[in-house]
């Protein structure tokens, strides 16, 4: 079942800024992973799921429910994070955490203290003076202190210290454990891979790939770095490959000739075969190289790689 729906929304701020036809669905019990630098149109989505804005084309819905028409009955069981916190400088935190309380009719905080502990926030300072590392802990306990089964997530831990992030992606992991419906937005690729079970990646306002993080993290065609002992042995490869292809079908992808070097991509089921090949020839290393969330992402954002050149778009399936 889709808890979250998005379907071809389009909001044009002109010049190219915007979303254009987005569309991806999150169903219940998943943490769908929104991957793309800032500007992106990442928190432009997110600002239309949480009904803060109107759509110019298509919709947005949460549980059914059409985000714009019913806002306030959509917000009563959906916690939101947002990437960018402004909290009233006259309140402690303290004082917030109890507003907030108070306008989600929460009596019983044991959870919010469950909460203030395993983020160690200290509440009880001033938010005008509070340190945004501190804000960003205050955000995160008032956002989850009423257990909500949908969370909406915008760079949840920017302004975090390495360990709170830590802390942060385990709690997230216990959350989906727990069935909660979860979309997380971030550049973080480490966040975004510890945690997601399925990720579209956003460029310039248009989703440029929608697919299950399995598929990636464990791509049938693989990688290898090879070093030859020397010019003969690498030349010897190089003139033998068209052959060889025709028993095993490996791709040279790239090679460093005044290295000696060949990065091979190769199927998971040839690879003892490759090896067998290899063995002929005296090298100086044959290694793996792992291909990551980070690699796959570069492949659109990086300006000096052609689109057609890009390694894994047959392992990545459509996921809408």
């Amino acid at each position: 079942m889709s808890v979250i729906q998005v379907e071809h929304l389009t909001k044009d701020f002109g010049h190219n800024r915007g979303v254009f036809d987005v569309s991806f669905n999150v169903e219940k019990g998943e943490v769908y992973g929104f991957l793309g630098p800032n500007g992106a149109g990442k928190t432009t989505t997110i600002r239309h799921i949480m009904g803060f804005s109107r759509p110019q084309a298509g919709r947005t819905l949460v549980n059914g429910l059409s985000s714009w028409e019913n806002y306030y009955e959509i917000q009563k069981n959906l916690g939101y994070l947002p990437g960018e916190i402004a909290l009233p400088d006259s309140l402690t935190g303290t004082q917030f955490i109890k507003m907030m309380a108070d306008l989600r009719k929460i009596t019983d905080m044991a959870y919010t203290e469950t909460l203030i502990k395993r983020f160690e926030l200290e509440p009880s300072g001033g938010l005008k003076r509070m340190p945004l590392g501190m804000k960003r802990k205050l955000a995160i306990v008032t956002a989850f202190m009423h257990d909500p089964a949908v969370l909406v997530l915008d760079e949840p831990t920017s302004g975090l210290d390495p360990v709170m992030q830590e802390i942060f992606i385990e709690f997230i992991k216990t959350e989906k454990k727990r069935g909660k419906t979860i979309l997380l937005s971030s550049h973080i690729f480490s966040e975004v891979d510890a945690t997601c079970d399925k990720i579209s990646i956003i460029k310039d306002g248009r989703l440029v790939s929608s697919f299950i993080a399995d598929d990636l993290r464990h791509s049938k065609t693989k990688t290898f770095k090879i070093e030859f002992n020397s010019k003969t042995e690498f030349e010897r490869f190089q003139s033998h490959s068209n052959m060889e292809k025709t028993q095993i079908p490996y791709e040279i992808a790239s090679v460093k000739e005044q290295r000696n070097q060949a990065n091979i991509h190769i199927d998971d089921k040839d690879i003892n075969e490759f090896i067998e090949l290899i063995s002929g020839y005296r090298l100086k290393f044959f290694s793996e190289i792992k291909f990551t969330l980070e690699d796959y992402f570069m492949r659109f954002y990086d300006k000096e790689r052609k689109t057609n050149n890009l390694k894994g778009d047959k392992i990545i399936n459509a996921v809408n």
